[in-house]
């Protein structure tokens, strides 16, 4: 509960910085005379938005109210909030963006690819749907040519649905489970999105383990870690995860995985 006042506080506190910037010309409304604060009032956004005055105004105080996408959305488009900022407004008031792309059509920005070619340890970057956007050759060598001979290569799909992935993941059954979770997590609220809606349908119809615990409704962080993979008899490569979520593409994630012991 604590955490979800601490949201709704914030998400108070950014509306109300992002509406002190905005001044009633650049939103077609009269100047007007003298005002005590800088920026638009209360009333003037509660007007834009064709919302009640005191609807807006328990938003800004952190009041327990649900608060619905499409308002969120006029708030976006009044505040003239950046992409970053209407991304961090969505994910304070714990709602998914209908206005956000299927991010199967998003190119990665110029030049990210090229930044995973130049690690030396295994890399990839990865969508919220964990497709697999960008790896260099280290990481094919880890995963025995995967994902180079998948046209549309998905770590979910590889590691429910290909069998090579049993192979080479150690503690199959055990990961399983872990990975669902970690999925769950990132999917979060945009499970009615077709890419993300159509490979949760393909995954749930055909890998009974992937459906086991997709149904459990476990969630948690895609964290660090050791990681075990089998490239043969008696031959098991150890190495040591680490995420990083991308400051230019927030739905994306790099991943590294470093020999152990390094």
């Amino acid at each position: 509960m604590q955490g979800r006042a601490a949201r709704r506080k914030a998400l108070g506190d950014f509306l109300r910085s992002a509406r002190a910037r905005i001044q009633p010309d650049m939103v077609g409304l009269p100047s007007g005379g003298r005002r005590r604060t800088p920026g638009l009032r209360r009333e003037e956004i509660a007007q834009l938005c064709d919302i009640s005055v005191t609807w807006y105004t328990w938003i800004e105080q952190g009041r327990d109210i649900g608060v619905s996408p499409d308002v969120l959305g006029r708030l976006a488009s009044v505040l003239s909030l950046s992409r970053a900022e209407r991304h961090y407004l969505f994910e304070l008031a714990e709602t998914a963006d209908p206005q956000h792309a299927d991010i199967d059509t998003e190119p990665l920005p110029p030049g990210l690819a090229d930044s995973v070619h130049s690690i030396t340890a295994p890399a990839y970057i990865m969508d919220r749907n964990w497709n697999v956007l960008a790896w260099n050759k280290p990481m094919l060598t880890l995963f025995q040519g995967w994902p180079q001979r998948d046209p549309q290569p998905n770590m979910m799909r590889f590691i429910f649905l290909d069998p090579a992935a049993r192979d080479l993941v150690v503690n199959w059954e055990e990961r399983a489970s872990r990975v669902v979770a970690e999925f769950r997590a990132d999917a979060g609220l945009h499970t009615d999105e077709p890419g993300l809606k159509a490979l949760l349908d393909e995954l749930l119809e055909h890998s009974r383990v992937f459906a086991h615990w997709w149904h459990r409704h476990t969630v948690v962080d895609r964290k660090g870690g050791l990681r075990d993979f089998s490239h043969g008899p008696g031959k098991i490569l150890t190495h040591q995860q680490l995420t990083f979520r991308l400051a230019n593409r927030l739905d994306c994630k790099l991943i590294m995985l470093l020999e152990a012991g390094r």
